[in-house]
C-alpha cells in the first residue's frame, strides 16, 4: 500500500502529534514528579520514595522525546531548522536541565550528607520544571508567530531573541503546561507513592488541575479576542512540492478559532481538555488514583490537540513574513523519505508501546518507606 503526497503529508502531522502526547503522557509524570520532590517529600527517606517511582521508568519515557525530535527532523526539515535555529537557547536550557535528571537519580543517594541529597533534589526539580514551562512557552509563540523568513533559497533567518519569547501569554501558556504536568505528576504519586505521599499529591493534585483550567480558558480567550491568528489565502495544491514562499498568508482576530466552524468536531479537544480535568480532581479527591491518572492523560491529549486544532494546517507561523510560514503541506520532505519513515513508524511505534506495556507491568507497584529500608542499597 502507497499513500499519495497529500495523505501522507497529513499523516506525518497526526503521528508527530501521537508522539508528542506519548512523550507528555510518558515522560510529563516522571517531570511532574521531580518538580514536586522538594515539596511534597519532607524526609530524605519520603524523596526516595518518590524518586523510585520514577525512577525504573524515566529512561525508557525519553525514548518518546527523542523520537519526536527524530520525526521533526526527518519529515519537517524546514521545521527543523527554523525551530532549533530560533528556540536555539531555550533548547539548550531544556537540555541542560535535563541533564540534572540521569545524573540526580545515579548520585543523589551515593553520599550521606543532607547538603548533597538536597542539592540534588533541587537539581531534579530544574530538570522538571524548566523544561516543562519551556514547552509550554514554545507553543505559546507559535500562536503569536516565530521572528523568522526565508529568503529566495528558502534559507530561513531568525530575527528574535531569547527574552522576546518570555512575553505575557506565552509565559501564561507556560504555567498552562507546567500546571498540568503537576497535576499529572502529583497523580502519579498518589497512585504509586507510600500513603502519606499519596495523601499529599491528592491535594496538589486538586490545586493543579484547577489553575490548568483556568489558564486554560484564559489562553483560550486571549487567543480568541486579543491575537492575530492567520489565513492561508492562495496556496499550492496540497500535493505539490514543498515551497513556503508559494502562498499568500494574512493574519487577523479569530482566525486560530476558524478551524472550530468548519469542521465542528473538533470542540471535542479542548471540552476533552476541560471535561477530563474536572474528572480528574474529582477522581483524586475520592482516592480513585487509577482512573484519575487516565481523565489526567485525557486532559493532557486534549490540551495539545487543542492546540493542533487551532493552528492546523500551520506549523510553524512567521511574524515576520506571513508568507514564510510553514505548514503541513509545505515543510515536508519528499515523497520518498514520508513513505519509508511511515513503514518504519508502522513497526517500530507498537514495539515501543508493547515494550512501555511491558516494563509498567514488570515493575508495579507502591513504592514505600519500608522498600527504601530494605534496599538502601540498591534503591535510588
Amino acid at each position: 500500500m502507497i499513500f499519495d503526497y497529500e495523505t501522507l503529508k497529513l499523516i506525518w502531522w497526526l503521528l508527530v502529534g501521537v508522539l508528542l502526547i506519548g512523550f507528555v503522557i510518558t515522560d510529563g509524570f516522571d517531570m511532574g514528579a521531580g518538580i514536586l520532590l522538594p515539596f511534597i517529600g519532607k524526609t530524605d527517606e519520603e524523596r526516595r520514595v518518590i524518586i523510585n517511582t520514577i525512577g525504573p521508568h524515566w529512561e525508557g519515557n525519553q525514548v518518546w522525546f527523542v523520537t519526536a525530535g527524530g520525526a521533526i527532523f526527518a519529515a519537517w526539515p524546514a521545521v527543523y531548522a527554523a525551530a532549533f535555529s530560533g528556540f536555539y537557547v531555550a533548547m539548550m536550557l531544556v537540555l541542560f536541565a535535563l541533564f540534572f535528571r540521569p545524573v540526580g537519580f545515579d548520585y543523589r543517594s551515593k553520599i550521606d550528607d543532607p547538603r548533597w541529597r538536597s542539592a540534588w533534589d533541587w537539581g531534579i526539580f530544574i530538570g522538571g520544571a524548566v523544561p516543562a514551562l519551556i514547552f509550554g512557552v514554545a507553543f505559546g509563540n507559535l500562536f503569536l508567530g516565530v521572528p523568522f523568513q526565508h529568503d529566495e533559497f528558502l534559507r530561513p533567518t531568525y530575527t528574535g531573541t531569547f527574552w522576546a519569547l518570555l512575553n505575557p501569554f506565552s509565559l501564561l501558556a507556560g504555567i498552562v503546561s507546567l500546571s498540568m504536568l503537576i497535576m499529572h505528576g502529583a497523580v502519579w504519586l498518589q497512585l504509586r507513592a507510600e500513603n502519606i505521599i499519596a495523601e499529599r499529591a491528592r491535594i496538589i493534585v486538586q490545586f493543579a488541575a484547577i489553575i490548568l483550567i483556568v489558564t486554560f480558558a484564559l489562553a483560550g480567550l486571549w487567543i480568541a479576542y486579543d491575537i492575530d491568528g492567520y489565513q492561508i489565502v492562495s496556496m499550492p495544491a496540497t500535493d505539490a512540492m514543498p515551497d513556503p514562499l508559494a502562498k499568500i498568508v494574512t493574519p487577523g482576530k479569530g482566525n486560530w478559532l476558524t478551524n472550530y466552524s468548519l469542521y465542528p468536531w473538533m470542540i471535542s479537544a479542548p471540552a476533552l481538555g476541560f471535561f477530563a480535568a474536572i474528572m480528574t480532581i474529582l477522581l483524586a479527591k475520592i482516592r480513585r488514583s487509577g482512573l484519575a491518572f487516565v481523565t489526567s492523560s485525557l486532559a493532557m491529549t486534549g490540551v495539545i490537540l487543542t492546540a493542533g486544532f487551532s493552528l492546523f494546517p500551520f506549523v510553524m507561523p512567521s511574524s515576520t513574513q506571513y508568507n514564510s510560514s510553514l505548514t503541513v503541506w509545505d515543510a515536508t520532505s519528499s515523497h520518498l523519505t514520508l513513505t519509508v519513515m511511515f513503514w518504519s513508524a508502522a513497526i517500530f511505534i507498537p514495539v515501543i508501546l508493547a515494550y512501555t506495556v511491558w516494563t509498567y507491568r514488570a515493575m508495579w507497584g507502591r513504592v514505600t518507606l519500608e522498600h527504601i529500608r530494605k534496599n538502601t542499597h540498591s534503591a535510588y
